[in-house]
């Protein structure tokens, strides 16, 4: 089975960070130190950068003034005057106009398909009531018998509770109404949705799941976890998967995006990548993780395939869930929630199960991407990838753990102690600190989004944002790091400030680590002569602007192994 598609290239799935170091610095001294220039270096480059500062994000290299490309990779580092002599006249060029170029940018954990969905669904986020999202519903044009909505949260509602089938059901009482939360984690139907799925008053919960009922007992239309598997709307065809593609790809490379991991893949939307990518249409690097159960069926049993340096779609590995959302209280923790007491949320994959899932990961080559938002899951999942350590004592294994919103400090030394890579999303806490200490009281907040924990620990940080949850701009994730505060700059302190990131760590987590994390920093998440040319262009130095600039910041040009894929 073919996992990986693109050009002919050497492997460096594998590789540590000082292998790629080393690799990228043999490439530098034959470019730069042979006595005899080869055919290569007397020709012109095919893309100058100048006009700002170069931000290599490597350890060999500081930042210069200007860098060249050729052949889909980065060529030379170094000052204006230099760099200017490599333009030919089909050179392409780049004024950065007193901003920055730094690797291109990746959201480490994200869905493009469903992004490119969710542009067509109606958009719920940041209604302010029930009444509003349903204002939003009649006021959309949503084709096709059913009506689809994404992103309501009732935390930003007052009061804050649950909604219930009612008004759904009043006012739309034959069209079937399917919204889902924004975390993905529980979905609003109205009757007509019950019926459909033959959801009524006997029915049980599933493990791992929740229908939420009143205080009479009756059903709510809320669905939590597995619960939502009861519903079936029509499924996406394959050109309404390519569609999404197309459209989420336009919309990410606007944003400066160059790579995306994403989370939870199917075998028929497998095939949908495969063919965009044949096709010469897929841009972005796209390093995938299968679904659950398409990775139990059939991929467990293979070894995934070397991702090439030019790769622009490879499966990496599987993403699978320990446990739900905090949102929906369906994060498993060790205690029971703060505004719910004697709940602890749920367990969605036993501990068996996950241990078995990653000793034959491990055996196999491949990486687990574990999703795991309480204490309690978090340990849970920490325990399985120990029990396949010491199995096989690989330290390069990549195994992550997606989230880590609630952690028990004491556990972070087991990230270290097991090189488990924490996939975090900076702007999870800034939507979510409103409400999170009354989902789980003060006392354990020392463990809430905890990056800077994380990085003292030594842990590998690899930065996203969910999106559709989140929004899919990479600038938003990296005023989230910095500042911890809405983007009105509330709280004037950052919440929980001590866990704020330079924005030097946060661009290190949308790049280098973000490439480590996909096995990929041998070729890509720095500027090292050697490396792909994939670049992000800011108007502005990151570094230096105010803060609360750095969400508006001008994305100049987003960069593609050479190619400029977006100009700003």
């Amino acid at each position: 089975m073919l996992h990986t598609m693109g050009h002919k290239s050497q492997p460096g799935r594998r590789r540590f960070l000082s292998t790629a170091s080393g690799a990228a610095t043999t490439v530098f001294l034959s470019a730069c130190g042979s006595k005899k220039p080869s055919v290569q270096a007397t020709a012109g480059a095919d893309l100058v950068i100048t006009g700002g500062t170069i931000l290599p994000l490597h350890r060999l290299h500081k930042a210069c003034e200007a860098l060249a490309v050729r052949d889909g990779k980065v060529w030379k580092l170094g000052s204006r005057s230099e760099i200017e002599t490599l333009i030919g006249t089909n050179t392409k060029k780049i004024d950065l106009q007193g901003g920055l170029a730094t690797p291109g940018l990746v959201d480490a954990h994200a869905h493009l398909i469903n992004l490119g969905a969710s542009l067509e669904e109606v958009d719920l986020r940041g209604a302010r009531s029930p009444e509003e999202v349903v204002r939003r519903l009649k006021s959309a044009e949503v084709p096709g018998h059913w009506l689809i909505g994404r992103g309501w949260d009732q935390n930003l509602w007052s009061p804050p509770s649950m909604p219930t089938h009612d008004l759904l059901t009043r006012e739309f009482p034959a069209r079937p109404v399917w919204l889902t939360r924004i975390d993905g984690h529980a979905a609003w139907c109205n009757k007509t949705v019950m019926e459909l799925a033959g959801i009524g008053p006997d029915t049980e919960d599933p493990p791992g799941g929740e229908f939420l009922r009143d205080e009479r007992g009756e059903l709510t239309g809320v669905l939590i976890d597995t619960a939502m598997e009861a519903v079936t709307p029509p499924p996406p065809s394959r050109e309404d998967t390519r569609r999404h593609i197309m459209e989420g790809q336009r919309h990410a490379l606007k944003r400066g995006l160059t790579g995306v991991h994403e989370m939870g893949i199917s075998k028929v939307q497998h095939h949908v990548f495969q063919e965009v990518n044949r096709d010469g249409a897929l841009r972005l690097r796209m390093n995938a993780y299968a679904e659950r159960d398409w990775f139990e069926a059939e991929l467990i049993q293979t070894a995934p395939t070397p991702v090439t340096a030019e790769a622009r779609y490879a499966v990496l590995g599987a993403k699978i869930y320990a446990d739900g959302a905090l949102g929906s209280r369906g994060a498993a923790l060790n205690e029971g929630y703060h505004d719910r007491p004697g709940h602890k949320g749920k367990l969605l994959t036993s501990q068996k199960r996950l241990e078995r899932l990653a000793l034959e990961s491990m055996e196999r080559g491949w990486q687990l991407a574990t999703h795991a938002i309480g204490d309690r899951a978090i340990h849970q999942v920490l325990n399985a990838y120990g029990l396949a350590d010491q199995r096989f004592r690989r330290r390069d294994h990549r195994f992550r753990i997606e989230h880590c919103q609630i952690v028990n400090v004491k556990d972070i030394a087991d990230f270290a102690r097991l090189s488990v890579i924490a996939s975090m999303q900076p702007t999870h806490a800034t939507s979510d600190m409103a409400w999170v200490p009354d989902r789980i009281g003060s006392r354990r907040l020392e463990g809430a989004y905890a990056w800077r924990r994380f990085l003292n620990a030594g842990v590998h940080l690899a930065l996203g944002s969910d999106f559709p949850i989140e929004q899919a701009d990479p600038r938003l994730g990296i005023y989230a790091a910095v500042t911890r505060q809405t983007l009105e700059g509330e709280p004037a302190e950052g919440w929980m400030p001590d866990q704020r990131l330079t924005v030097l760590e946060a661009l290190r987590g949308f790049t280098t680590e973000a490439a480590f994390a996909a096995g990929r920093e041998a070729h890509l998440g720095s500027l090292a002569p050697g490396m792909q040319a994939d670049i992000t262009c800011f108007g502005a130095d990151l570094r230096s602007v105010p803060h609360a600039e750095l969400p508006k910041t001008p994305i100049l040009a987003t960069i593609i192994r050479g190619d400029i894929c977006h100009r700003g």
